[in-house]
């Protein structure tokens, strides 16, 4: 099937609709659609519109809850706990990316962890945002198992995204975003969705084997990304993820893909720093020397400028959105 072309006005609507439908409040199926556009816009559509029917299939049952408020449960002068009240975790990070610039440019530094919170999407997104205001921002989150710690074969841990991002001198914002699972789950799952296969190296089936059937490796493991290495990185986002804010780890969280169980009150979280105070105001000159060194070499480009590519474009052209999803969030509205 083709794929159907629409403006962010327009598919943000659908999805903000969608969930509205599906008994979410008007703030929060706005702070969600907003997010899942975005993700939509800038290529990420494994946390596009494809979520939009397990988002609204869990807020139906009660596995989110989509009336929650998220609310500070603890704060000090650098520093929030924010409790996500088994909501969406969008609002909940919207909610730690207004406080925590402010509080970084006081103290140099700032942090918040999320708990009781559910998928955070494009890790990516969340920390430009912070980037945007001239600090630098980095996230971590964990997620239901999905990797099995190295060496094993029954899944542990999530595929537990860590992203970074930096302000420059007039341009964007410097992200670096990635799962540490080979790829993200969410490709896996559209593909299982489309019915399509995968390459051999992302997962394994529930026997612990090489597979293409991304149906399969939902039922079975996903490979972390540098082996053991990697399986490493795991470990560590998945302490300062949960273990830090007291969330779910990986193997208690229930699925972000149906709506059977309790909520999966997973965590995330986020680091912000004032660039100009450690560097003594010199950070955006440095970083411009490091990128222009990077980009001397031929072949080379900068991590995450896809997107840029992909948000002019969508401006002019449009959006892209399979017509599967589509039809399914139609579906839920109507």
């Amino acid at each position: 099937m083709s794929d159907v072309y629409l403006f962010r006005d327009q598919l943000q609507s659908l999805i903000q609709r969608a969930l509205e439908s599906s008994n979410v409040s008007q703030e929060n199926a706005l702070s969600v659609a907003a997010a899942l556009t975005q993700a939509q816009i800038d290529g990420q559509v494994g946390h596009g519109i494809s979520r939009v029917a397990s988002y609204c299939a869990q807020a139906r049952s009660g596995k989110v809850h989509g009336h929650a408020t998220p609310h500070i449960a603890a704060e000090t002068a650098s520093a929030l706990r924010i409790d996500a009240q088994h909501g969406f975790a969008f609002p909940a990070i919207d909610l730690a990316i207004k406080e925590l610039p402010n509080k970084a440019k006081s103290m140099g530094i700032a942090a918040a962890t999320i708990f009781r919170s559910h998928h955070f999407g494009v890790a990516g997104w969340h920390v430009e945002r912070l980037a945007m205001q001239d600090t630098l921002g980095l996230i971590v989150g964990n997620s239901p198992a999905a990797i099995a710690p190295f060496g094993g074969s029954t899944p542990i841990f999530g595929t537990n995204p860590i992203a970074f991002a930096a302000p420059r001198h007039s341009n964007h914002p410097l992200v670096i975003d990635l799962s540490l699972s080979q790829v993200a789950r969410g490709k896996v799952m559209v593909a299982a969705k489309e019915g399509q296969s995968i390459p051999e190296g992302w997962g394994l089936d529930q026997d612990g084997q090489p597979t293409t059937d991304p149906k399969a490796v939902l039922q079975g493991s996903m490979l972390p990304m540098g082996g053991a290495k990697g399986a490493a990185l795991v470990l560590l986002v998945e302490i300062l993820a949960a273990a830090l804010g007291g969330a779910h780890f990986g193997f208690e969280a229930s699925s972000f893909f149906d709506a059977e169980g309790e909520p999966p009150a997973v965590g995330q979280t986020l680091l912000c720093i004032d660039p100009k105070l450690f560097s003594g105001g010199g950070f955006s000159n440095r970083l411009e020397v490091l990128l222009e060194q990077i980009l001397m070499q031929e072949g080379t480009r900068l991590p995450g400028t896809k997107r840029l590519t992909l948000r002019e474009r969508s401006a002019t052209e449009g959006i892209a959105v399979s017509q599967v999803s589509l039809q399914e969030v139609e579906q839920l509205v109507r």
